[in-house]
């Protein structure tokens, strides 16, 4: 719920919630505290500014996926040219095809 707040609604809300779970005695809960509380500027900085690595993550692991279709191949140039066009956006145009 607090990622779905945006500034200081989900700072405030955040606050409240590490209050309750520090007096809370429910492991899990007391352990999560700890991590937002070690963790807080980077929290806060997301909460603040709506940043998240998302993007970068999601890429990264499709280009993994690709990296492991292209394990057979003789050349990096063929892996290269795999990423770029599931990622690179490049769009040749194909013999039969009309370009768009």
């Amino acid at each position: 719920m607090i990622f779905q707040l945006r500034g200081q609604e989900a700072i405030t809300a955040l606050d409240d919630w590490c209050s309750w779970a520090k007096r809370c005695r429910i492991p899990a809960f007391t352990d999560l505290c700890k991590s937002i509380v070690a963790h807080r500027q980077s929290i806060l900085a997301t909460l603040t500014h709506g940043l998240s690595n998302a993007l970068i993550e999601s890429t990264k692991t499709k280009l993994r996926l690709i990296t492991r279709m292209a394990y057979g191949f003789m050349s990096t140039d063929n892996l290269i040219a795999l990423c770029l066009l599931d990622r690179g956006g490049y769009c040749p145009p194909l013999p039969g095809r009309k370009a768009a």
